[in-house]
């Protein structure tokens, strides 16, 4: 068995697509542009990367972009004077704060400041809570493009047995609320999970998000299951260094029905569901229907 290959890159164009598509409508019908506020707080070289991707991507959908960058001796009390002013700025519909924080800010403070309606990133405690408890809610993008793509590759996901390998509050967590809101039965495995393998195994939807170096290898992996690598890590291989993800790829592509590669498969789904969650965003502050396809 050959695993088919799901193309995280070609999908985040197509959602692209669509919402640019949306934006397009909104501006036609209603006069009306969705819009991304990221603020960047230092100079951390990753965290430069994807927030220029970011604003570039935002500003090709046709949303309006606002980019604040400040110093890294930033305040507190300033971080948050600026939060406060973003939340009521009509023009902005999504507020992302790029993580990690400098380490004299207070990344929780920081992020509850956030209106929880324009919290694109989903992480509020507003937003934890409301899809916890399966009601309406920002869901964090990188568990919502994943499920996206199991979605999309299987149609229904009723009674399929999920496995999530992780349980951080960024990916884990969120990612098991929402195979549960389609019907899954979950497992939330991690680390120190006892026989760990044998779980693995039980997966038709295997998910992995612990952030290890190839971890899990293929013969964890049940024939014709479904891997969704979350993992991005970079390792030295050859002398060369190489990004790899939490699973052995080439030990799972013989065994899995589908997979998604490292890189090019669950990356690229992140900032378009940002884009997709402020295009929700916009939507919703103005009563207007949600787009189809683009939720969970």
């Amino acid at each position: 068995m050959t695993a088919t290959i799901i193309d995280g890159k070609a999908f985040a164009a197509k959602v692209r697509a669509e919402v640019a598509e949306h934006v397009a409508r909104l501006k036609e019908e209603r006069g009306l542009v969705p819009g991304l506020a990221v603020v960047l707080v230092g100079e951390n070289p990753a965290s430069q990367v994807y927030v220029k991707s970011k604003g570039k991507q935002t500003v090709e959908v046709g949303m309006a972009s606002f980019e604040h960058k400040l110093d890294r001796d930033t305040s507190e009390a300033d971080l948050l004077a600026l939060i406060d002013r973003l939340n009521a700025d009509p023009a902005v519909h999504g507020i992302l704060v790029q993580l990690p924080l400098p380490s004299h800010l207070n990344s929780e403070l920081v992020i509850n400041r956030i209106d929880p309606a324009k919290d694109v990133d989903g992480f509020h405690i507003s937003n934890v809570g409301l899809l916890g408890t399966g009601q309406k809610s920002m869901v964090p993008c990188t568990p919502l493009g994943c499920l996206m793509m199991l979605r999309d590759h299987h149609g229904k996901l009723a009674g399929m047995e999920a496995v999530v390998v992780g349980r951080s509050n960024i990916v884990g967590k969120p990612m098991a609320q929402l195979l549960l809101g389609d019907s899954c039965t979950v497992t939330i495995a991690h680390s120190r999970t006892k026989d760990l393998g044998e779980v693995c195994r039980r997966a038709d939807i295997l998910v992995a998000a612990v952030g290890r170096p190839e971890m899990i290898p293929g013969d964890w992996v049940k024939p014709g299951a479904t891997v969704i690598d979350v993992g991005i890590n970079r390792i030295e291989r050859d002398g060369k260094q190489v990004l790899v993800g939490d699973v052995d790829y080439a030990g799972a592509a013989k065994v899995a029905g589908a997979i998604t590669p490292v890189p090019g498969g669950v990356g690229p789904m992140t900032i378009a569901c940002l884009l997709a969650n402020t295009l929700t965003a916009c939507c919703r502050a103005n009563g207007l229907p949600e787009p189809e396809g683009l939720t969970a």
